[in-house]
């Protein structure tokens, strides 16, 4: 019998995937996670911001990061420069702050149509994870592993989890929608 619990867990990855993305959109508030996907050269190597500085907000709309390598301040503008966000880095030699200038309403609308982009993209995930599930069921079937009521079974769990993580989907593009039109 296909495992449910498999199809289940690729569509849990779909959303994690989902909320790591969103995570990446900048709204109108100072956020450590703004940096998840920004590598600084370190050494030749390309390293996540995270784990070569501390990245701290101590206003709403201010980011201090402090690298534990000082030598290291100029790789780290270079890379929040290069980066899509933005942002423009100051430092004084020891640390690198950040002003998170407020969202103009053009800018806002722009991030908002962006999210619902990427959520559409995982809802088209989940339904092609559906698919290949009840494909795999009917092959099982065909196949004399599967009854046609284990079958039938199968295919309306499938379905049950579907909607759950669409609606999960859409709950957390509205909650990102939100955070960005008020930022």
């Amino acid at each position: 019998m296909a495992d449910i619990n498999t199809t289940t867990s690729r569509m849990e990855k779909t959303i994690s995937a989902l909320k790591d993305e969103l995570n990446t959109i900048r709204t109108g508030r100072a956020s450590p996670a703004l940096f998840d996907k920004i590598k600084v050269d370190y050494y030749g190597t390309p390293t996540p911001l995270k784990q070569v500085a501390n990245i701290s907000v101590p206003e709403a709309r201010m980011i201090v990061l402090q690298p534990f390598d000082k030598t290291l301040i100029g790789e780290i503008e270079k890379a929040i420069q290069k980066s899509e966000l933005g942002l423009n880095p100051s430092n004084d030699g020891k640390v690198i702050r950040i002003s998170i200038p407020p969202l103009t309403a053009e800018r806002r609308k722009e991030l908002v149509k962006n999210a619902k982009n990427i959520a559409e993209s995982s809802r088209v995930a989940i339904r092609n994870i559906r698919r290949d599930g009840n494909d795999e069921l009917k092959k099982q079937q065909k196949d004399g592993l599967i009854t046609e009521d284990e079958l039938k079974t199968t295919e309306t769990e499938l379905q049950k989890a579907t909607d759950k993580f669409i609606q999960q989907i859409n709950k957390i593009f509205e909650d990102k929608e939100k955070e960005i039109l008020e930022g």
